[in-house]
């Protein structure tokens, strides 16, 4: 079935997917049989991390395992030191392959965190205009091809920053609770971001499934929800997860803003803009609490982290400048930046 299709709102596709190279095809086929020791797997291709499609979609794999798992997969695999074993390797070298890409800032005194933050925040401004494009130039396909690529992360929005509620105390983890709070639409569905996220997608006649493009979207796509999960999933780097939070905020109320004109301009109702436009609003007041409340406090508490702190915007940042590189340039080439040739026609 054409996966582009409109499915069942609100559905849930959790099927493995594809494999793209010898380590998912490893480890995929050995999942959907019960839990029992993995072996040796095959070894990793030399590809850049970011752009390395077989070891981001198999570490996709393994920590989507601890969100909304997979059918055919046993859930008691979620634990199982065999995976885990592997889940460590194919990290090691995700973040080896970060340290090449990004430059761990130097750290700094508490007090001065904020605006350090801030200073990196700016400096994202002088990457790929994608924004602007989408504001300006963009037609209905190419939007939709940018939806389809922020839909692997924005059905699960602020889900993996969450795991850093119970890693905090104080000051900090109220600032996170507060943040996420506002991310989980203060405990009503329909306010969910998430959910609002689902109507952008049915009012381009997407499919608003969880999972349901995950084999469309490429490596690239993959590592800056990787990176969230990464950092989310380990106490040690729990700075990276705050810094790598502060940063999506500090540089989300403009570009939204900019998505929120550009989907109105192609003809987007006000109920698909509302996602865009929810975030103009709450992450110019996000962008306050994350850079003080949060990352500051937390700093001072921890003056040892602070550097963590820069090193995980640092790697926001980084990841969110090669995917918007990534998908100007395929448009540039008049190419699809998706996997598998271009979006299919909307139902008539």
């Amino acid at each position: 079935m054409d996966i582009m299709n409109l499915e069942e709102a609100g559905k849930t596709v959790t099927a493995l997917p594809e494999p793209r190279g010898p380590v998912s095809a490893f480890l995929f086929e050995r999942l959907v049989r019960p839990p029992h020791d993995l072996g040796e797997p095959v070894e990793p291709s030399a590809d850049p991390v970011p752009r390395d499609e077989d070891l981001q979609i198999a570490l996709f794999a393994c920590y989507e395992l601890h969100y909304q798992g997979f059918d055919e997969v046993d859930d008691r695999w979620e634990w199982h030191p065999s995976l885990l074993s592997l889940r460590e390797t194919l990290e090691r070298r995700f973040e080896r392959g970060l340290s090449e890409v990004v430059r761990r800032p130097p750290p700094v005194p508490a007090a001065e965190l904020p605006r350090v933050l801030g200073r990196l925040a700016a400096a994202a401004d002088d990457g790929p205009p994608l924004a602007d494009y989408l504001n300006h130039e963009a037609g209905r396909a190419h939007f939709r091809e940018f939806v389809v690529h922020r839909s692997i992360y924005h059905l699960k929005e602020a889900d993996p920053h969450t795991w850093g509620i119970p890693r905090l105390r104080g000051h900090a983890k109220a600032a996170l609770v507060e943040i996420q709070a506002d991310e989980y639409g203060g405990g009503r569905t329909e306010r969910m971001h998430a959910e609002l996220y689902r109507a952008t997608m049915r009012g381009l006649g997407l499919s608003d499934s969880y999972g349901a493009y995950l084999d469309r979207v490429p490596a690239i796509t993959l590592a800056v929800n990787n990176v969230m999960s990464l950092f989310g999933l380990h106490r040690r780097l729990r700075g990276a997860l705050l810094g790598h939070l502060a940063a999506l905020e500090m540089t989300s109320s403009l570009p939204n803003a900019k998505y929120g004109r550009g989907l109105r301009r192609i003809g987007g109702d006000a109920t698909a803009a509302r996602f865009y436009d929810e975030h103009v609003q709450a992450d110019a007041v996000h962008e306050q609490i994350a850079g003080y409340d949060m990352c500051g406090t937390f700093a001072a508490a921890h003056p040892s982290m602070a550097g963590d702190i820069l090193y995980g915007a640092a790697c926001c940042l980084a990841l969110d400048r090669l995917f918007a590189e990534h998908v100007m340039k395929s448009w540039e080439n008049g190419a699809t930046s998706l996997r598998g040739g271009g979006l299919a026609a909307e139902p008539g």
